[in-house]
């Protein structure tokens, strides 16, 4: 395993280290913002197509069945999760429309790299990151109107083109680029996964620096309520996955892909259309919830799985 990679892998210890800096030194951080933001989140998808083949995403638009439980669970048990943490803990009106938009968001592109920590099934995590994050400019908006309508006025529309330009489009970007330069690009390749990590590292940073008082007044109840968002997306998607029969493996990979979002772009699209700046900051948190859940529970399964390897033998 090349260094790029290593370090790429180590994600949670760069998210958790931007947001330590940006608690402590916001003034470190503060500049990045706005077009920073879209600029970070679009190199990050970038690198996410630059991973996929045309064949990949035909598969994905496909929808073989375990990709399709998959998508319906991201875009049902999140968002109404989202909207009853947020109704729970009586959050302000920015930050419970905040908290709703990463529950509407598609699949991260971190859930691929814990599949494979937790000896899950990676093509399979990348099939159904892949379709959700296609769907995204259709479902994130609609959902999130429906959802999160109640606390802030919200443009479907503009979501909509927002979550093409960043999202959707660099994606496909990236996809046709492999598709042109072929083992030209492999170097480029193992790069990739670490640019999206620093990228998505300085989105966390930025937000959390402009908000830093805020999140030290209300941060107690935002943070339960993305943790309860996280933490029931991961058990409900590997609950419903068993009792419908799916295995182990493919139950892992249903779980972490439902319980970890896209929340750097929950960060842009709320920087962008809702009015109080107080709505990004549920993604830059959920960021850090989610990686590090994430990380914890496929720690958890990869030791479980090895010791009933050990038990075979």
């Amino acid at each position: 395993m090349r260094w790029p990679e290593r370090a790429a892998n180590a994600f949670p210890l760069w998210i958790v280290l931007a947001a330590g800096l940006a608690w402590v030194r916001p003034d470190w951080f503060g500049w990045f913002r706005g077009g920073w933001v879209v600029g970070a989140l679009g190199m990050a998808m970038l690198g996410m197509g630059l991973t996929l083949t045309w064949e990949d995403l035909f598969r994905a638009v496909r929808m073989p069945g375990q990709v399709v439980l998959g998508f319906v669970l991201q875009y049902t048990v999140m968002p109404f999760l989202g909207w009853m943490a947020a109704r729970w803990l009586e959050l302000p009106p920015a930050l419970a429309a905040g908290v709703i938009l990463v529950a509407c968001c598609p699949g991260g592109t971190a859930s691929n790299v814990v599949s494979y920590l937790a000896r899950a099934d990676v093509p399979l995590s990348v099939l159904m990151t892949a379709a959700s994050t296609l769907a995204a400019a259709v479902m994130t908006p609609w959902l999130t109107a429906w959802l999160a309508g109640q606390y802030v006025e919200v443009d479907r529309w503009g979501l909509a083109a927002s979550t093409l330009q960043v999202v959707v489009g660099p994606v496909l970007a990236g996809v046709f680029l492999r598709a042109k330069a072929g083992r030209s690009i492999d170097s480029l390749l193992a790069w990739s996964p670490l640019v999206a990590v620093v990228a998505i590292s300085l989105i966390v940073a930025g937000v959390l620096a402009q908000n830093a008082t805020v999140l030290r007044e209300a941060g107690g109840r935002l943070l339960g309520a993305l943790i309860a968002l996280h933490w029931g997306g991961f058990a409900i998607g590997w609950g419903l996955s068993r009792l419908l029969g799916q295995k182990s493996a493919v139950a892992r990979t249903i779980s972490i892909e439902v319980g970890m979002q896209n929340s750097g772009l929950g960060v842009v699209l709320a920087q962008r259309h809702f009015p109080d700046p107080l709505s990004a900051l549920p993604g830059a948190i959920s960021t850090v919830v989610h990686c590090l859940s994430g990380s914890v529970l496929a720690c958890g399964w990869r030791w479980r799985s090895g010791c009933q390897d050990s038990r075979r033998a």
